[in-house]
């Protein structure tokens, strides 16, 4: 009776556990039985509704075994998992996902890495089998969590450690292929699980890195390991494969926890981890997004405005490569407020750099803050690329608006119309910050073609560059020319007119240029006087080296070159006559390096200007002055005043008719059809503007009164100076006040008395600079430009003045100071300022 009982037992056991008993042999190092899996697979197949009591009952076996050890009988159960799984597609796989995934992560909690391996790589296969159905109640957040600890496996054993650590990523990776293309599963995006996905990949990335600087392979198998078992290139690849299937809303998460690691890890000094990371990053996202990474790391600069200056630097020049990939695709609409952001953080970085410098000049520590102002420097210099490289990546319609953007920013000292406050930076401040603004400029502008230069140079950019160009430093000059170069010179003509020297065959270096098109005809009548007027004041700076010149021989050549028409080739023959005559005169205080400075800049232009024209007796009148100088005076060509020990003669001998260039002579050279050489007898007189003269006497101003007024005291002054000097221009109130009769009316309706008289004026102005002698015509103009700078010297002399006020002013008497209050009421103040 008992054997009978135990007999039919057995039968009553259920199939499925039967089928799953029977794929276990004895001894487990047999393996798996193939023919009793083949049967399991197709009693699964064929019932799948028992495919969720399959599973359960395998995790039950898997979860004994695990416990008592039997890690050979563990194998065998994965492997029939993932049999089972790569076999049957169905509804009913879904209960029996569960169960898989509960014996994957059994083994994952397991402190065996042979069982953490076994584990991933049955959740690896698992990843890439494509479900019918999108799941609505699965989560990962485990699988996640263990996965990014695994990538910080700090196992004693390097080669376990990198086993784990190579698991690790690859469970990410499977992660990020299961879940990212599922629209249920965006949770995985979310900063939780970004926070542990990004620098798992990162710590690997880094670790590879350190150890292939310190001069050790990464694993112990070294550099003949491939990318599957080397940790960097494998956390590499799912980082790459992780941002290129970021959508537009999820790019902040995902660059957010990159910038969080690198700070965290101190890998801003030195950044060429962080480069390589920002690089991988712009290469792997789709273009569209790119301004969001830009906005994330301008946003991250913004929050270190404080930190370090080799930690600034350190992001600049991150943000350099990512604008500089961003700029070859879409930029969005970040293009301004990077250069914004830019601009702001150089202010701050010329802040830091003068509070050290005050610093350093009032304490001890010299050397301490050299070091601090050098390290700023690298700040600055980073900027200047960033801005530079990529306004110069930029299409040439973005770059044109750049352009405007940041000659918009360029400071000018003392004027409050600009973004930066130039009074409270102070005057080496505001150098400092033009400087390196118009360093930009020139990256900015280098490879710029215009086809017009009306549209390359409109007013608003032109104007305030020329006003820099008049400012009494050498180095801002060259700046500005340089930038005219840039953008005159359409055709790289540059390199072959680099150094001022007499050349002796223009054509051997095959100038290219094309006909002058009739904008640029027109560009040339509307501003051509404004460009020759700057290049005249440009020479007579005391100040000019021997780089100015070679700068202002090159904006002649390139302007011939690029916008010379016959008129133009009289105004700049003109001009060089001028600059000729004013090195002659005694009327300039010039010294005498410049006065020969110019005249070999006249020599090496015309020896220029008349073989691009091709005029033989033109090139033989100025080839004869050149031998007549080589002979008695070398020291008018530019071979020899440029040399470091030129002998500078006491004075310029100006009878000597032979070595200078002759108007009459080259009128006569240039008679004949084509050019119209009376305009030669005309001399070219600067039209020196308001704005230039005021210039220099604000100038004056500011280095004499800097010691005796306050900035803001002394812009108040200036601006009560003008209310004053208009109010005391008009009129008085009782000759403004007449009886209104009905005469006076009708007077004031006949307009037909005042059109004669004004043309009649009109007709007789006419007249006279038609038939006046040239003498007569200069000095009714001087008597205006007397009297213009007598008003401007009278505005000189008050504005070192200070006005009472009722503060007090300052008098010193005996050697003492006292202040002497003035009550306002006896104060007298202007006309229009009473009401």
């Amino acid at each position: 009776m008992p054997a009978g009982v135990c007999g039919c037992c057995g039968p009553l056991r259920p199939r499925y556990k039967r089928l799953v008993d029977n794929i276990f042999p004895e001894d487990p190092k047999d393996g798996l039985s193939k023919s009793d899996m083949e049967k399991l697979t197709f009693y699964a197949v064929s019932a799948p509704e028992k495919l969720d009591r399959i599973g359960a009952y395998l995790a039950e076996r898997l979860s004994r075994d695990v416990v008592r050890h039997r890690y050979g009988y563990v194998v065998i159960a994965m492997e029939a998992l993932d049999q089972l799984l790569m076999a049957c597609h169905s509804q009913s796989i879904k209960p029996f996902v569960e169960s898989f995934l509960h014996m994957v992560a059994k083994l994952l909690e397991s402190r065996e890495p042979d069982l953490q391996v076994l584990g991933t790589n049955s959740f690896v296969k698992f990843a890439n089998i494509e479900e019918d159905t999108p799941s609505y109640h699965r989560r990962y957040d485990f699988f996640v969590s263990q996965f990014s600890a695994m990538c910080h496996s700090t196992h004693e054993d390097p080669e376990t450690r990198t086993r784990i650590r190579v698991a690790g990523i690859k469970g990410l990776q499977g992660v990020v292929r299961k879940t990212v293309n599922d629209e249920l599963q965006a949770i995985i995006w979310e900063p939780q699980h970004m926070d542990k996905l990004i620098p798992s990949m990162l710590f690997n990335m880094q670790d590879s890195e350190d150890l292939d600087r310190a001069g050790h392979p990464s694993t112990p198998s070294g550099a003949g390991q491939d990318g599957d078992e080397n940790p960097a290139a494998l956390a590499e690849s799912c980082f790459r494969e992780l941002l290129g299937r970021a959508a537009y809303g999820n790019m902040n998460n995902a660059v957010r926890p990159v910038l969080v690691h690198l700070d965290s890890h101190h890998l801003w000094d030195p950044n060429e981890f962080a480069v390589s990371c920002f690089r991988i990053i712009m290469y792997s996202i789709q273009a569209q997004h790119s301004h969001h990474v830009i906005q994330q790391v301008l946003n991250h600069l913004d929050h270190h405005n404080k930190n370090t200056p080799r930690v600034r630097a350190g992001i600049v020049q991150v943000l350099l490569e990512t604008v500089a990939i961003a700029a070859k695709g879409s930029v969005g609409p970040t293009v301004l407020e990077v250069f914004n952001t830019l601009l702001k953080h150089l202010r701050m970085s010329v802040d830091f750099e003068l509070g050290e410098t005050s610093r350093r000049n009032s304490s001890s520590s010299v050397s301490s803050g050299r070091g601090k102002e050098s390290e700023e420097r690298i700040v600055q210099n980073a900027i200047i690329q960033t801005i530079g490289f990529f306004g110069g990546n930029l299409p040439d319609y973005q770059r044109a608006e750049v352009m405007m953007f940041v000659m918009g920013k360029v400071p000018v000292y003392g004027t409050p119309c600009h973004s930066l406050d130039t009074v409270k930076i102070g005057h080496q401040g505001t150098k400092r910050i033009q400087t390196m603004l118009l360093s930009s400029l020139i990256m900015v502008t280098s490879g710029f073609k215009s086809k017009s230069m009306a549209a390359a140079l409109p007013p608003p950019f032109l104007d305030p560059l020329f006003s820099i160009s008049l400012m009494e430093d050498s180095e801002l000059r060259q700046l500005v020319l340089e930038i005219l170069h840039n953008i005159i010179d359409r055709h790289d003509n540059r390199a072959k007119l680099r150094g001022i020297r007499i050349i002796p065959n223009v054509a051997a270096l095959k100038i290219k240029r094309e006909k002058i098109s009739k904008q640029d005809v027109a560009f040339m009548k509307k501003h051509g006087q404004q460009l020759y007027r700057h290049i005249y004041l440009g020479c007579k700076e005391e100040d000019n080296v021997h780089k100015n010149f070679e700068l202002l021989f090159t904006t002649l050549a390139t302007v011939t070159i690029e916008l010379a028409n016959e008129e133009v080739v009289i105004d700049l023959i003109r001009l060089a006559i001028a600059l000729q005559d004013m090195a002659l005169g005694s009327e300039e205080n010039m010294p005498m390096f410049i006065r020969c400075g110019i005249n070999a800049l006249v020599a090496a232009y015309l020896n220029f200007l008349s073989q691009m024209i091709a005029n033989p007796p033109f090139c033989q009148h100025v080839s004869k002055v050149i031998e007549l100088r080589n002979l008695d005076a070398p020291y008018l060509l530019p071979e020899h005043i440029f040399r470091d020990k030129c002998r500078l003669p006491e004075s310029l001998d100006k009878e000597d008719r032979q070595l200078y260039f002759q108007t009459a002579d080259m009128a006569e050279c240039l008679a004949g059809p084509g050019y119209n050489a009376e305009r030669l007898s005309i001399p070219y007189i600067p039209q020196v503007t308001v704005l230039y003269t005021v210039g220099k006497i604000l100038h004056r101003c500011k280095q004499t009164s800097r010691d005796r007024l306050t900035r803001r005291k002394s812009f108040v002054d200036t601006i009560s100076l003008q209310v004053d000097i208009m109010s005391n221009s008009l009129p008085d109130k009782s000759q403004l006040a007449e009886e209104i009769t009905f005469e006076t009316l009708k007077k004031a309706i006949d307009t037909t008395g005042l059109e004669e008289q004004e043309r009649e004026k009109r007709r007789q102005v006419m007249e006279k600079f038609q038939k006046a002698p040239f003498e007569e015509i200069a000095a009714h103009c001087e008597s205006k430009a007397n009297m213009l700078h007598d008003r401007l010297a009278q505005i000189f002399e008050l504005t070192i003045r200070p006005p009472p006020s009722p503060s007090g002013v300052v008098s010193i008497s005996a050697g003492h100071t006292q202040h002497q209050s003035v009550p306002i009421y006896e104060m007298k103040f202007p006309d229009l300022c009473v009401y």
